[in-house]
């Protein structure tokens, strides 16, 4: 009995690390959420009040370069912030498969049913396609956040 329990342990364990592995990258990419949420709020504050400022008087050049170029980058925002939420899906969905993988090594173990062997696969498969997909949303995430910041410190104001 101690070895099946040791052997279930261990064939337990890749997906175990999979599911810490893919906590950490969760818990950036929420941070990272949070933060793609709270820019966009303030430049949306921002560009209300210029057009508040805007129905009252005529703006200046100053002013109509701020407004352009906080439209340009909310336009931005709005795809960043989608390409950070189908990171946090990826990361998420994999996080399941890794669990629901993890769950029939046990009942396989357990039960010495072989079969389980054809879900367990592909579930730790479609698990780390899932972390590679949250891989490539958040290059071409950090790629665009670095052209917003491009834009904005090179903006004309």
């Amino acid at each position: 009995m101690n070895f099946t329990i040791v052997e279930l342990i261990q064939a337990m364990l890749a997906p175990g690390i999979m599911i810490s592995a893919c906590g950490l990258l969760l818990l950036g990419m929420n941070n990272k959420y949070s933060l793609v949420a709270t820019r966009i709020r303030t430049l949306d504050e921002e560009k209300r009040k210029i057009n508040i400022f805007k129905m009252e008087r005529e703006l200046d050049k100053i002013e109509n370069l701020r407004l352009k170029s906080i439209e340009s980058q909310l336009k931005n925002l709005n795809f960043r912030f989608k390409l950070v939420r189908n990171t946090v899906i990826c990361y998420s969905f994999a996080m399941g498969m890794f669990i629901f993988s993890s769950l029939f090594i046990g009942l396989k173990i357990l039960t010495q049913y072989e079969k389980h062997i054809y879900i367990i696969i592909p579930l730790f498969l479609l698990g780390m396609f899932c972390v590679l997909g949250g891989v490539i949303y958040s290059a071409l995430e950090v790629c665009l956040g670095y052209k917003i910041i491009q834009f904005e410190t090179n903006a004309e104001i």
